[in-house]
């Protein structure tokens, strides 16, 4: 188990005992960044990626304790952060209003999504990995398609296309920041939580 905080630090745990009465050990501190930690996810056992608060996502060995890439173009606190399916890439959303596709075997972004006008604090994956949805501070949500490098703001339509980049509509509804977004497994639809206290599904 990890855990990570403003205080920059991720924490390994061994949870491992089983003694429910037994506190987890510490089993290695990552202390690099030089900003609070916002978002850590996996990419296998020995290794993990973070979003900090330093305006970097880190690639880490566990076994080591050390930094194995830091990936750096985003101007604000980086807040989230996504893997792809295939774990070859991930999606991170920042303070500067954008998010970004890295390629982690290459250590480079790809791609740049802009059109919030505030902090992107979640962001996913679409099941399909051709698409992202990001929740913001402006209260707005929405969804970018990967193969045509442009924002969506909505949903497929039978009309729309990879090469079609009009606006099908726009999830606007809540009265406060977006702080969290999911999508099922079928890619039908959206789920995003906010400020405002509402979890909302959308389809």
């Amino acid at each position: 188990m990890v855990s990570a905080s403003q205080d920059g630090k991720l924490l390994v745990w061994d949870t491992s005992s089983g003694n429910k009465a037994a506190s987890p050990k510490t089993l290695r501190e990552l202390d690099a960044h030089t900003g609070y930690l916002s978002c850590c996810r996996f990419l296998s056992d020995t290794e993990i990626i973070t979003a900090s608060g330093d305006t970097t996502c880190c690639l880490w060995d566990l076994e080591t304790g050390k930094q194995k890439a830091i990936f750096t173009n985003h101007t604000g606190d980086c807040m989230s952060l996504a893997l792809s399916s295939d774990m070859n890439t991930f999606i991170s959303g920042a303070c500067d209003s954008l998010a970004k596709l890295w390629d982690i075997r290459e250590g480079a972004y790809k791609q740049t999504f802009s059109g919030h006008t505030s902090d992107i604090n979640a962001i996913a994956f679409f099941p399909s990995g051709n698409a992202i949805i990001t929740g913001s501070d402006n209260c707005a949500c929405k969804m970018y398609d990967l193969r045509a490098d442009q924002e969506v703001i909505g949903y497929q339509d039978s009309s729309l296309n990879a090469s079609v980049t009009e606006t099908v509509g726009v999830l606007s509804g809540h009265d406060n920041r977006v702080s969290c977004t999911g999508v099922p497994e079928d890619g039908m639809g959206v789920c995003t939580g906010s400020w405002d206290s509402f979890l909302k599904l959308w389809n």
